[in-house]
């Protein structure tokens, strides 16, 4: 398979899934509001503010991460390879310069943030800088420059938001349960039973909805990941590049200790490193990345 089939394949499941997570979330909201008793005035409430909130935190997504994760930019007299290879990437795929930023942490990672290519950051581990060669470094910084290109970085922002979204949504109907609902009910038994199967659909989504939010979140993160993969190929022209650093940072056994839950999507790898000896199809649902071993068969295949 070559790599623009690569490219178009997981576009297109992107597009579908991201589609189907639109549906899912007016579904829900629809389902609660009218089983839990509530109009959709009430909802749209809800999404008012929960959009207020969600959009601040999309326009300054990069500098909170960057903070979380105690990151500090890259000087290029410090970080010469880093900051050298960047500028050369960028400059070749006439991209603007990311902003360069570095991780004072031995272990192994990377990941790109930012609403769009003009405000996109690339942010390194100085573990990853100091045992990573010229050709290795490139492979990563490509790939996280991919996310940039191909927009990774506003997508997996907004699914954020959408998952943040779906979790407020659900936390509110569920405490407002405990005041009774939102009206009264029909005292008609037909309908009366009507309202009975609407509430405890309402109850079941309330409380599953963000679970299955954060599962459609991660798969798009993994679907993410073998584009960028692809698409990083295609810049440095050099897959054994890329090859070779994903094996020397699948070797690294190292936690991040600045990444979080919320911010492990974003790296190269799993900062977490909830690696199992063996993914079975349910495990596998819950990870933030697809594992390494799969990544570098499908490079081997371009």
């Amino acid at each position: 398979m070559t790599h623009y089939q690569v490219v178009a394949q997981n576009k297109r499941r992107s597009t579908i899934i991201m589609v189907l997570f639109v549906v899912f979330i007016v579904g829900a909201s629809y389902v609660m509001a009218e089983g839990l008793g509530y109009g959709l005035s009430m909802v749209g409430c809800a999404l008012i503010i929960s959009g207020l909130i969600s959009f601040f935190s999309y326009w300054w997504s990069d500098k909170i991460i960057l903070g979380i994760s105690g990151a500090r930019e890259a000087k290029r007299k410090e970080f010469f390879d880093f900051y050298t290879v960047a500028e050369n990437i960028a400059m070749g795929q006439r991209m603007p310069m990311p902003k360069l930023y570095v991780i004072n942490d031995t272990a192994m990672n990377a990941f790109a943030t930012g609403r769009d290519p003009e405000h996109a950051v690339v942010c390194a581990t100085t573990g990853l800088l100091s045992r990573l060669n010229r050709a290795e470094v490139e492979a990563v910084v490509a790939h996280e420059l991919s996310h940039v290109r191909n927009y990774d970085i506003r997508l997996m922002s907004i699914v954020t938001i959408l998952v943040g979204l779906v979790a407020l949504l659900s936390d509110w109907f569920l405490r407002m349960t405990y005041f009774g609902g939102g009206r009264k009910r029909d005292s008609d038994q037909g309908s009366g039973q009507i309202q009975i199967i609407m509430f405890v659909a309402g109850l079941i989504l309330a409380i599953l909805s963000p679970l299955i939010a954060q599962l459609i979140k991660l798969t798009i993160s993994r679907r993410r990941e073998f584009l960028a993969d692809a698409s990083g190929v295609a810049m440095t022209k050099n897959p054994e590049g890329l090859i070779k650093a994903l094996e020397k940072i699948s070797q690294d056994k190292e936690p991040l200790e600045a990444a979080n839950k919320a911010t492990a999507h974003l790296y190269i790898s799993d900062p977490l490193k909830n690696i199992h000896g063996g993914v079975g199809m349910f495990a596998k649902m819950f990870m933030t990345h697809p594992p390494i071993a799969e990544r570098v068969s499908a490079l081997k295949q371009l």
